[in-house]
């Protein structure tokens, strides 16, 4: 199976989890909602937490409620990220995002119950005796909260009003949080739950998130909407300092593989066992979403 095939076939697995997870759930718009907001996208971190499982020799019905989990939070990151008082976004995978299709109260609630779905999935039994559930619930509040993702998201807004544009390493400290923290707890949550080392998996992931963040700089500038789903260009309407205004475009491209080169060295002791996430490495600087 290619790598396409295999995260086309995830993907389906994952929503699946996350639908059965939504199914007993009172019918209101809050749970329309977030059935809307976990709809749609690429499934790239569950794809991660599946394929890490895999390669410790995991079967995904071990590791399918964290993979929904991480899809779950970042759902909710989407949807409150969206909203006219952070990224004012009204396009999310080429359908209006929630608060314009509902309203803000109902993307405010929305995004906070994905969040609280994601911990609840990861007390899961199928995932494990109780301390791996801890581990599994501990890396992944670090990964979204104030050391990682929120704190991305609080520098990338504090940005917009800073009296100079951020330095190439402040960008790349955002990013890490933004960004990079959930794909590497996605990476390391096979290891986790394997009872293995996951520093291979999380020095893979760091130069995969990185990649991933400046290739998405670079399809705001030449992407296509259509494909991408939301609207382009506005980080450079907006003046914001990007890997691309400060690399150009050709050099940030440049950079972007030589990271993915980087991601792959990291993969050496899981030898042909990484056959898919090293292909997940090459996908992420050649998509066009």
């Amino acid at each position: 199976m290619s790598f396409t095939e295999t995260l086309s076939r995830d993907a389906a697995a994952i929503e699946s989890r996350l639908m059965q997870a939504l199914d007993h759930r009172a019918d209101q718009p809050v749970i329309h909602a977030m059935r809307y907001a976990l709809r749609g996208g690429k499934r790239l971190r569950g794809f991660l937490v599946l394929e890490s499982a895999r390669m410790h020799g995991l079967t995904d019905a071990q590791a399918i409620s964290a993979a929904a989990a991480v899809e779950a939070l970042h759902a909710y990151s989407l949807v409150h990220d969206d909203m006219p008082c952070m990224d004012d976004d009204d396009l999310r995978r080429g359908q209006p995002t929630i608060h314009v299709k509902w309203d803000e109260a109902t993307a405010v609630l929305a995004g906070d119950a994905l969040q609280t779905l994601a911990f609840e999935l990861l007390t899961d039994p199928a995932l494990g005796s109780g301390d791996t559930r801890i581990a599994l619930v501990a890396g992944l509040a670090k990964a979204s909260g104030a050391e990682g993702m929120v704190l991305g998201q609080a520098l990338d807004i504090a940005a917009e009003t800073a009296t100079a544009p951020l330095t190439l390493d402040q960008i790349t400290e955002l990013q890490a949080g933004k960004t990079g923290a959930l794909i590497r707890w996605s990476a390391e949550a096979g290891a986790i739950l394997a009872g293995a080392d996951p520093q291979p998996l999380a020095r893979y992931a760091t130069a995969l998130g990185l990649a991933f963040q400046i290739w998405d700089d670079a399809l705001d500038v030449e992407g296509d909407p259509e494909k991408t789903g939301k609207r382009l260009q506005k980080d450079a309407e907006a003046g914001k300092a990007t890997f691309v205004s400060l690399l150009g475009l050709d050099a940030a491209k440049a950079r972007a593989r030589a990271l993915i080169s980087e991601a792959e060295t990291h993969l050496s002791p899981y030898g042909d066992r990484a056959a898919n996430l090293i292909a997940c490495a090459r996908f992420v600087i050649s998509r066009e979403t």
